[in-house]
C-alpha cells in the first residue's frame, strides 16, 4: 500500500495538475491525492493564502498575475476566432434605440464591428482602433476623446473621463483582461481602469464582460468589478463549465457564442 502523501508533496502535486489543467474539481483533486474533501479543501486554503491558487465553488483555478499591459497587435493574434465569435452574439445583445458604453480592446472591437446597421444606435467608446475600422458607421459613433495610450490603441485621462460624465448609458460593454472569483474583472491600465468605472457608474442598464476563456483566473493590476457587479458574460465554448456553475450563483448569466451556422 502506497504511503499516505505529506501535506507539502500533496501541494505540490495540486500545482502541477493546475498548471496543465488550469482549473480542478474537488472531486478530480481527491482522486488525485487519495485524499479525503477536508484533506484537499485544507491544502487548497492553503495554497489560496500563499496566493497560489483561488478557490471556486467546487474546487480551484491557477492563479495568474498579469502586470503588463501587452500591444494591441500582439493581443489580437491571441484566440482571434473565439474574439469574432464572442463580438458577434455581444453585438446581436444591442437594440435598436440603445446608447451603449464600450470600452477599448480586441475583442470589444469586434463587438462595435459587428453592430447591425441601425441609425438609432449610439456607441460612446475609447476604442481608436474600432473607430478608425470601422469608418462610415450605419449607427452613431462616438469617440470620447482624451490623451492617446498607444499600448491599447485607445484614449483616456481627464478628458475622456469628463465626456463620459455626460452620458448615461442603457447597456455596457467590456472588455478586460482577467476575471476571477476573487479578484473580479481587472484591467493593467490605470487610466483604463477609471473610464471602464465611470462607465459602469453610468450605466442605467446591463453590464457586460465580453472575454474568451483564457482571461479566466487571471488577475491584473486594477480592479474595475466585482463579480457581482456583472450581469452578464459573453465568452467562448472552451469556458469551463464548472465555472459557468459557479458564475450563475453569482446571478450572473453566461452567454455562450457558437460559430455562425454556415449557409446553404
Amino acid at each position: 500500500m502506497a504511503k499516505p502523501l505529506i501535506p507539502a508533496q500533496r501541494r505540490e502535486r495540486i500545482q502541477e495538475y493546475l498548471a496543465t489543467q488550469k482549473i480542478a474539481r474537488m472531486d478530480d483533486l481527491c482522486t488525485l491525492l487519495d485524499a479525503s474533501d477536508a484533506t484537499v479543501r485544507r491544502d487548497l486554503e492553503w495554497l489560496e493564502q500563499e496566493g497560489l491558487v483561488e478557490r471556486t465553488h467546487g474546487g480551484a483555478i491557477l492563479s495568474q498575475r498579469l502586470t503588463l499591459e501587452a500591444e494591441y497587435q500582439q493581443r489580437a493574434q491571441t484566440h482571434p476566432e473565439e474574439k469574432r465569435m464572442i463580438g458577434e452574439r455581444a453585438a446581436a445583445l444591442i437594440e435598436p434605440g440603445d446608447v451603449v458604453f464600450v470600452n477599448s480592446g480586441t475583442t470589444t472591437t469586434q463587438v462595435i464591428r459587428n453592430i447591425r446597421a441601425a441609425s438609432q444606435i449610439a456607441v460612446f467608446t475609447n476604442n481608436i482602433h474600432a473607430a478608425l475600422e470601422v469608418g462610415a458607421a450605419d449607427f452613431a459613433l462616438n469617440l470620447i476623446g482624451g490623451e492617446f495610450q498607444p499600448h491599447s490603441n485607445s484614449v483616456a485621462g481627464r478628458f475622456a473621463i469628463d465626456n463620459v460624465r455626460q452620458v448615461y448609458a442603457d447597456k455596457c460593454i467590456l472588455g478586460v483582461d482577467g476575471i476571477s472569483p476573487t479578484h473580479g474583472c481587472t484591467v493593467p491600465s490605470n487610466a483604463e481602469a477609471e473610464v471602464v468605472k465611470l462607465m459602469i457608474e453610468r450605466t442605467r442598464g446591463p453590464v457586460m464582460i465580453v472575454a474568451d476563456h483564457s482571461k479566466w483566473g487571471v488577475v491584473s493590476n486594477y480592479q474595475v468589478a466585482t463579480i457581482d457587479e456583472i450581469g452578464k458574460l459573453v465568452t467562448d465554448q472552451a469556458f469551463d463549465p464548472a465555472v459557468i456553475e459557479s458564475l450563475s450563483a453569482h446571478s450572473m448569466e453566461v452567454v455562450i457564442a457558437a460559430a455562425s451556422p454556415v449557409k446553404t
